[in-house]
């Protein structure tokens, strides 16, 4: 089988995005299993190659078929976007913001021309796209805007354990109001639908609860009663293999044991504590919903450490392989 084309964006390159992708590129597993092509900038891919004190040959290429692939070389797709007399590594700068959305955008183009067969990025700030004007919040909002589709979703993946959020990046009072029985059950069919897309056809799916012990009937929460169970039992009719709500402290732990193939989080941090505290570094985001597939390290630009050569790589390298993974299911 001919190995998939991984395209792999720098992210902001005053992050820690362009050593973690120097560094991922050094392991051998990687060019095991695919083709990893960089979006970026070569003179911010050689300055991190020296300060992570990495040797690599850059081979710029102006179409993804052209790259050589091999151990030794990072094959670039260089978009010269940065000047580096002005770069400064750890601070929110327009001029990263605006890089960071060309290397995005680039990507995307070449997933739906099917030039790539999926998309492993790496942090953005979202700050410093505020600075560059860019109308974005985030890497999911800028595919769906990109690939012209609505409301993609987002999934994690940590030691086989997938989980779903029912809502992204708004309040915690805004997340509750978002738990209706019309939503919930467009959720369930929507991410059965992303999981067989995945090649992910058996097992069943559990739905979280919202309040503390799913509510107890009403005691404390009404949400359970009123909108979730009865979306679970309008799905279960109409023949989802899904159960809940279960409640959400002990519904993970059943999901990593292999009882359930996903979870519905109903809110952003249910989802995120529950698989980062399981292993932070190797929980990956997957963007389901796109008319590609699109994996991502999950954590930010770290511009603590930026341009110190300590970042780990292990994030990158997981969404890379975990990309390698689920592209045959996507046909290009």
């Amino acid at each position: 089988m001919e190995k998939p084309i991984i395209a792999i964006t720098l992210g902001d390159p005053a992050g820690v995005g362009p050593e973690i992708v120097v560094k991922s590129l050094s392991d051998s597993k990687v060019y095991e299993v695919c083709k990893p092509l960089v979006i970026g900038d070569k003179n911010v891919i050689n300055d991190a190659l020296s300060f992570c004190n990495k040797k690599a040959e850059i081979y710029i290429v102006n179409k993804p078929e052209d790259g050589k692939y091999c151990q030794g070389i990072i094959d670039l797709i260089d978009l010269a976007n940065i000047s580096m007399s002005k770069l400064h590594k750890g601070t929110v700068q327009a001029m990263c913001g605006q890089a960071a959305y060309d290397y995005i955008e680039t990507a995307t183009e070449l997933a739906m021309a099917g030039e790539v067969d999926s998309i492993a990025t790496t942090p953005i700030n979202k700050e410093s796209l505020r600075a560059a004007k860019i109308e974005y919040i985030g890497h999911t909002e800028m595919l769906e805007g990109l690939s012209h589709t609505n409301d993609p979703l987002t999934m994690f993946e940590v030691r086989g354990m997938r989980v779903f959020f029912l809502s992204r990046h708004v309040s915690l009072r805004q997340s509750c109001d978002l738990v209706t029985k019309q939503r919930v059950l467009d959720y369930i069919i929507r991410c059965t639908e992303a999981l067989k897309k995945l090649g992910v056809t058996e097992g069943k799916m559990a739905v979280a609860g919202l309040n503390p012990h799913s509510g107890e009937h009403g005691l404390f929460g009404y949400e359970e009663v009123q909108h979730i169970e009865p979306a679970v039992k309008e799905a279960q009719a109409q023949g989802y293999n899904v159960v809940g709500p279960i409640s959400a402290d002990s519904v993970f732990h059943q999901a990593l044991q292999g009882q359930y193939n996903a979870v519905l989080s109903l809110y952003h941090d249910q989802g995120h504590i529950a698989t980062k505290t399981v292993d932070f570094e190797k929980t990956i985001a997957i963007t389901n919903g796109l008319p590609f597939l699109r994996t991502s390290v999950d954590h930010g630009t770290a511009f603590d450490i930026a341009g110190k050569g300590i970042a780990s790589e292990v994030s990158l390298t997981e969404a890379i392989l975990l990309a390698t993974k689920y592209s045959p299911h996507f046909k290009r």
